[in-house]
C-alpha cells in the first residue's frame, strides 16, 4: 500500500510533467526486463523528437539505497526525494548518485498559506532542482518503450472507468455474497451502526419509505388537480365520480 506521503510526491510530480507539456503515468513496467519505472514522462519537443524521462520517487533512507533496479532508461532520469530525506542523504547523492541523474526535491505546501490562497492548488507541494540531469541516449528500443507507455496509460483510464460505474461491473449475485461474506466477520453487537449488512437494511428500508412518501404525495396531488376540475365544472356528483 502507498503512504499518504508516496501519494502526495506522485500527485505533484504528475502536476510538474503536465506544466512541462508532458504526458506522464505512473509505475510502467520496462521492456528487456528492466524493472518498473515510478513516473513515466513522454513529450514532444517542437522539432519532432520524443523525449523521455524516467522518476524514481524515495521517501526513506533504506529506500533510497534499496538493492532493486532502477528503471533509469528514459533521455532524462531523477531521484525525486522528500526534503527531509534530501538533507539525510546529501553526503551519499554526491558520491553514490551517476554524473548524469538528477535529484529533485519535495516540498509539501504550508496548510495555512493554501488556505489562505486565492487560487486553489492542484498539487500539495511542489519540486525544485537539487541536481540537474544529463541527457543520455534510451537504454531500450523506443517502440518497445511506448508499447508499455501506452498499456499503462490504458490501464489507468480502464481503472478509472471501473470506478466511475462501480457497481453496475458486478452481478447481482457476486454482490449478494461479498455482501454475505462481511456480514459473517467484525459484527460488533454494540455499535450497529459499523456493521455493512445493517447499514444497507436500514438505507434500504429509508428508500421504500421514500419511494412510498413520493408515491403518496403524487397521488394525492392527482386528487386534488382532479377536485379542483370538478369543482370548477360545478359538478354536483363529484363525490359520486371521484
Amino acid at each position: 500500500m502507498k503512504t499518504k506521503l508516496t501519494k502526495n510526491l506522485e500527485t505533484t510530480l504528475y502536476q510538474y510533467c503536465l506544466e512541462q507539456d508532458s504526458y506522464v503515468v505512473e509505475e510502467v513496467s520496462m521492456p528487456d526486463k528492466k524493472g518498473i519505472v515510478d513516473t513515466l514522462s513522454y513529450r514532444q519537443l517542437p522539432n519532432g523528437e520524443i523525449e523521455w524521462r524516467c522518476f524514481e520517487l524515495k521517501i526513506t533512507k533504506n529506500d533510497f539505497h534499496s538493492k532493486a533496479k532502477l528503471s533509469f532508461i528514459g533521455n532524462y532520469n531523477y531521484f525525486v526525494l522528500t526534503k527531509e530525506l534530501f538533507e539525510e542523504v546529501k553526503e551519499e547523492v554526491k558520491e553514490e548518485v551517476p554524473d548524469n541523474i538528477g535529484v529533485l526535491i519535495y516540498r509539501a505546501f504550508d496548510q495555512k498559506s493554501v488556505e489562505l490562497s486565492p487560487q486553489t492548488q492542484r498539487a500539495p507541494g511542489f519540486l525544485t532542482i537539487a541536481k540537474k540531469a544529463k541527457y543520455q541516449d534510451l537504454q531500450v528500443d523506443e517502440k518497445y518503450l511506448t508499447s508499455h507507455f501506452i498499456a499503462s496509460l490504458f490501464r489507468e483510464v480502464d481503472k478509472a472507468k471501473r470506478i466511475e460505474k462501480g457497481l453496475q461491473l458486478y452481478s447481482d449475485d457476486k454482490l449478494f455474497k461479498e455482501l454475505k461474506k462481511r456480514s459473517k466477520t467484525g459484527y460488533n453487537v454494540y455499535k450497529p451502526e459499523r456493521n455493512l449488512y445493517d447499514r444497507f437494511i436500514e438505507e434500504s428500508e429509508n428508500d421504500k419509505i421514500a419511494a412510498l412518501e413520493e408515491e403518496l404525495d403524487a397521488r394525492n396531488a392527482e386528487y386534488q388537480a382532479l377536485k379542483l376540475k370538478l369543482q370548477s365544472e360545478d359538478s354536483p356528483n363529484m363525490e359520486d365520480l371521484i
